[in-house]
Parts: structure tokens; C-alpha cells; sequence
């Protein structure tokens, strides 16, 4: 960065694994999240929060300016997709699902949105992926086609 270039951007996303399959078992979960971690952390952004539940996973960030958001997603799932698959950690091939969401947040709200990706487990005990994803979408008042949302296989 250039000097005097000062910036803070707190960047949430949101991805599900593909066809929406719950591939991402308890027992490599941790495994799976840290070499996200990892990932972030080599392109320069600050890792803060990675996990998620079984068919799909919530990542903060403060994202460094060098690198757009598509290319950090697109970064962060293709090298996690291949590490999943070169170390066997799934049945089968595994793949994350196209598009995410991406929400913006300031510095006050961190506490909140990194207790609430802590809490995944026990928050999808009350609310299926999809209302939580519609709900996201809502509350950031954006407009979306429901033909164009993630494969949800819940039924709804």
C-alpha cells in the first residue's frame, strides 16, 4: 500500500458446500477451517473467524485492499476444495457450491457477527441454512431472484 493509505474493511462470506451437501463432517471441520485460515492469512487479509456447520461455511475477514472480494472467495474455495479432495477428507469428490454472499460490517459490530459464526451449531438448531441466508439478504436489503440462490435441498 501506498503511505498514507489507511483502511479498514470487515467483510463477511457465506458459501455452501455443492448441491448443498453435508459433507463437511465434525471430525474434519476444524482441519478444514484452519487451512482457511491460512489461506486468508497468505493473501494478506486478517483472518478472524472461520466455520460453519456441515454443508456450508462463514468467514470474517479484514480484508486488505490489494485483493477484490470475488478473487478472495474464489481463492479460498478453490484451494480449500483441493486440499479436501487431495487429503481424502470427504467421500467422493468434493466441491463448494457457485456464488456467495458477501456482507460489510464496522468495527463496533465484530463481537457480534464473530459470536454469531462461533455459534453455527447451535444457530442452525432454530434456522435452516436457506432462511438464514434469505434473512442475510433482507437485512441487507438486497435484491435477489429466488431461481438464482444456492441449490437448497431442505425442502423449502
Amino acid at each position: 500500500m501506498k503511505p498514507g493509505t489507511f483502511t479498514q474493511m470487515y467483510v463477511q462470506f457465506v458459501f455452501a458446500v455443492k448441491n448443498r451437501e453435508a459433507l463437511l463432517h465434525k471430525n474434519i471441520q476444524s482441519r478444514v477451517f484452519e487451512y482457511m485460515s491460512g489461506i486468508i492469512t497468505e493473501m494478506k487479509h486478517k483472518s478472524i473467524v472461520v466455520n460453519g456447520v456441515a454443508d456450508h461455511a462463514h468467514i470474517l475477514i479484514g480484508l486488505h485492499p490489494s485483493t477484490s472480494v470475488s478473487d478472495t472467495v474464489y481463492a479460498i474455495k478453490r484451494s480449500s476444495s483441493l486440499f479436501i479432495n487431495k487429503e481424502k477428507l470427504c467421500p467422493g469428490k468434493f466441491a463448494w457450491q457457485e456464488g456467495y454472499g458477501s456482507f460489510t460490517y464496522g468495527r463496533s459490530q465484530l463481537d457480534t457477527v464473530y459470536n454469531y459464526i462461533i455459534n453455527q451449531e447451535k444457530h442452525h438448531k432454530k434456522m435452516s441454512f436457506r432462511e438464514e441466508y434469505i434473512q442475510f439478504l433482507k437485512n441487507f436489503e438486497l435484491e435477489y431472484d429466488e431461481r438464482f440462490l444456492f441449490d437448497f435441498m431442505d425442502g423449502v
